[in-house]
């Protein structure tokens, strides 16, 4: 081959090539420029709480969430609320907030609880159609806080870009770690460094805040002041009404005795709830444990004193008990205990009832509190994100991950898949960083009617935590409040609520004083 063909051949492959590099180049380029651009919109705004006027910023929008290689990976939507006027904003407290699901978004505790809005509803009744009716929350948290309400990837306005796709979010794991991140960059992109930082999860949301609050602490060197966890989960087995499962049925026992109470359906009604349900405690962790543990083997003499108090402290009939089992799951009582009434009790809060379909059924069908409510949140939260937000109306929020293509939750855990857990647990999570974080403290809500996450299955999940300082205990806070696992639609609870929750944030802002 000749010197003049050989030069030939070399230009024309490096030629070609600069002309491969450009189109790999052009097609990089034309996948970046397909990431949609983050959406941002501030309005100004006024509210009186305990009779200060607050002048403050509402932004709503998304934040282009990267990975640790800074590609994007997803729209993480969410409203921020910050009050104006401070002098130096990176020191006030700021409270990042959830609902759960897993897979809901956080209209929930946006308008109901923590957010300057509130929907109107007809508690504990089902709220009549529109025109609903919105005001002032006089209980929002921005007296003591500003506030981040996050709506994770599949909800709101949250969704996965580039190379991600849903599955990299849906899953216990995935899920910590992705919310982590957006707190980590949300964090660096307004310059809160300095700021008190709270974790505020209600339900799957208090799996969530556990996991996160450990994660930030170990991978991103954030370390929150204090976590609250409203109608709290953090280890499934107590949920579980799994075949050789007794856990469930002992700690779900108080408040099936607690709801009875307030439906008037004991055969002989104690005056005050407290002292009951601390009665109800005992029974529930001595007697009624000891008798499930015993199973077949127990006496015939304990077996009838047990059926008698079940009686006693729930009003369901001896004989349904018998034919349980000494076992009720949520579903059965939720059906049997107002069977006499033709009235079906709610799950999530049970001072809901409802007509009930099919009085033969063996459990219930459908939560008479979600079917009352959901219509009015959903509906107003959506008003009130296009009118007094501004937020472009041709932008879909998403109330719920389940309209997501693909959505499925992947419950499977980091150290405890290898074991063939099949309930996920949290608590190591929180235990851990606790043990490592002397300041951290937990502030825990809970709703004596709640049968979504009861608060005795919560009190047993503290006690399990795996402490090996007593003094942990010591930073530990319970609060109690007669509602459901939505304890804010009670209006009646909302001045405690809201002074629980201040008193905390006011408190855990200043550690060590």
């Amino acid at each position: 081959m000749s010197k003049t063909l050989s030069r030939l051949l070399i230009v024309l492959l490096l030629c070609a090539g600069v002309s491969a590099a450009q189109e790999k180049g052009s097609a990089a380029d034309s996948n970046e420029s397909r990431i949609p651009k983050p959406l941002v919109v501030s309005t100004q705004h006024v509210i009186t709480i305990n009779g200060e006027q607050i002048h403050y910023t509402a932004t709503t929008g998304t934040l282009l969430l990267t990975d640790d290689n800074d590609k994007p990976i997803a729209l993480f939507g969410f409203t921020a609320y910050t009050k104006d006027g401070v002098k130096d904003p990176a020191t006030r407290p700021i409270t990042f907030a959830y609902n759960g699901g897993p897979g809901s978004s956080s209209i929930w505790l946006h308008m109901g609880a923590l957010g300057p809005k509130r929907v109107v509803l007809n508690d504990p009744h089902a709220t009549p159609p529109a025109p609903y009716q919105v005001e002032d929350n006089k209980y929002s948290i921005l007296d003591a806080s500003d506030l981040v309400m996050i709506d994770p990837v599949g909800t709101g306005l949250s969704r996965p870009v580039g190379k991600a796709k849903g599955s990299d979010f849906w899953g216990v794991d995935q899920d910590i770690k992705s919310v982590s991140q957006f707190i980590f960059q949300y964090i660096r992109k307004y310059d809160r460094w300095n700021s008190p930082k709270f974790l505020f999860g209600e339900s799957y949301g208090t799996t969530r805040s556990a996991g996160v609050a450990d994660y930030l602490f170990e991978n991103m060197g954030v370390q929150v002041n204090g976590v609250i966890f409203l109608s709290t989960v953090w280890n499934f087995e107590t949920l579980s009404f799994a075949k050789g499962n007794d856990l469930p049925y002992v700690l779900f026992l108080p408040t099936y005795a607690a709801v009875a109470w307030y439906h008037n359906a004991l055969p002989d009604k104690p005056s005050d709830l407290q002292s009951f349900v601390a009665k109800v405690r005992k029974f529930a962790s001595g007697e009624y444990a000891d008798a499930l543990f015993k199973g077949e083997s127990i006496d015939s003499s304990e077996y009838d004193d047990v059926l008698n108090k079940l009686h006693e402290y729930t009003g369901i009939s001896k004989a349904y008990w018998a034919k349980a089992d000494l076992r009720l799951t949520e579903g059965e009582f939720t059906a049997e205990l107002l069977r006499g009434r033709e009235e079906t009790v709610g799950r999530l809060d049970s001072r809901y009832t409802g007509p009930t379909a099919d009085l033969l059924s063996e459990w219930a069908d459908y939560d008479p509190q979600s079917s009352s409510i959901s219509p009015v949140f959903i509906t107003d939260f959506l008003s009130y994100l296009h009118n007094d937000l501004k937020f472009p109306i041709d932008q879909t929020y998403h109330v719920s991950a389940y309209s997501s293509e693909g959505f499925k939750w992947d419950w499977k855990q980091r150290g405890l898949r290898e074991f063939g857990f099949r309930n996920p647990n949290v608590a190591p999570d929180l235990a851990d960083v606790m043990r490592k974080d002397p300041y951290l403290n937990i502030l825990m809500l809970n709703g004596y009617f709640d049968l979504a996450t009861p608060f005795f299955a919560t009190e047993y999940s503290v006690d399990h935590l795996g402490y090996t300082i007593p003094s942990l205990m010591k930073r530990v806070h319970f609060k109690y409040y007669e509602s459901g696992h939505m304890v804010y639609v009670n209006s009646a609870v909302m001045p405690q609520f809201h002074e629980d929750v201040v008193k905390f944030i006011d408190s855990m802002s200043h550690p060590g004083k």
